[in-house]
């Protein structure tokens, strides 16, 4: 651990960082095996079934299932629902809807996580705009995971993203996090901020930066299941996530089957 500003942060060998790498991939063969389920009239139940079995069968367990107390394998958030939905039979998907699925795992005590919001057959163009707005918000911030940088820069570079792609909101309340041996770990990754403030970023250090973005107003609701995060005035939201390490090669997305490659070559940033 290396202590910092009153927290501690977890610096990892490359040994644990595969170790990292193999719950990602188990988190990413995961999401895509539920998206690729995602149809009209399935259930949110079903579509935590599926994952479950997805982890299990990978050697793999849920990071979610229990942790205090949630219910479920995935969290499964349908359009005003922001995050932390819980699944349910009685929640069967419709036309039209976007629903986020944010996944976890775990292998020999390291932790993946990522998330991804998709549509439910044919969604609307503004739909459409918002999960790309999100998505790209998220893999401006990957980029900027490099050893050197501040954490200012990540959050700098996904507000600036929202900002520059529409009139979204960006959730204040709820941020990423660092991740490795526990889920949730020091630092705080907010998606909002300034460039070249803040932690230092380090080689071995690894992230989970997660966008979530409203079509309306920042106010959030937690609702009585303590759980779920709504938007306060009813828009739709998008989650975005992946787990990214730090590393010499630059940043290493854990949680993409292609290690980010793709993602991080169209949204290149400048050395400075």
């Amino acid at each position: 651990m290396w202590r910092h500003g009153g927290m501690d942060i977890e610096i990892k060998s490359a040994a644990q960082i595969e170790m990292m790498r193999a719950a990602g991939l188990v988190v990413a063969r995961t999401l895509r095996a539920v998206a690729g389920a995602v149809s009209p009239g399935i259930s949110t139940a079903d579509l935590d079934a599926l994952a479950e079995r997805e982890i299990r069968g990978a050697g793999a367990t849920p990071s979610f299932k229990g942790y205090h107390d949630y219910p479920a394998t995935i969290c499964t958030s349908v359009n005003e629902e922001i995050v932390h939905g819980i699944p349910s039979p009685q929640r069967r998907l419709r036309e039209g809807d976007i629903i986020s699925v944010d996944c976890g795992a775990i292998v020999d005590g390291w932790h993946g996580d990522a998330a991804v919001t998709v549509g439910v057959g044919s969604i609307s163009d503004e739909n459409a705009r918002l999960l790309q707005a999100c998505e790209t918000a998220l893999w401006l911030g990957l980029a900027q995971a490099q050893a050197g940088r501040r954490l200012g820069d990540i959050s700098h570079a996904v507000e600036a993203s929202v900002r520059g792609a529409g009139p979204y909101g960006v959730v204040e309340e709820y941020t990423g996090h660092g991740i490795g041996s526990a889920m949730h770990m020091d630092p705080p990754v907010p998606n909002y901020g300034r460039a070249g403030r803040g932690l230092r970023l380090a080689l071995g250090m690894a992230l989970a930066i997660e966008p979530m973005v409203m079509l309306g107003g920042e106010e959030t609701v937690l609702l009585e299941d303590g759980w779920t995060v709504i938007t306060a005035d009813g828009s739709w939201a998008a989650h975005f996530e992946h787990t990214v390490a730090i590393t010499p090669d630059g940043p290493w997305v854990l949680t993409a089957e292609d290690g980010g490659a793709a993602g991080l070559a169209r949204h290149a940033v400048p050395d400075t």
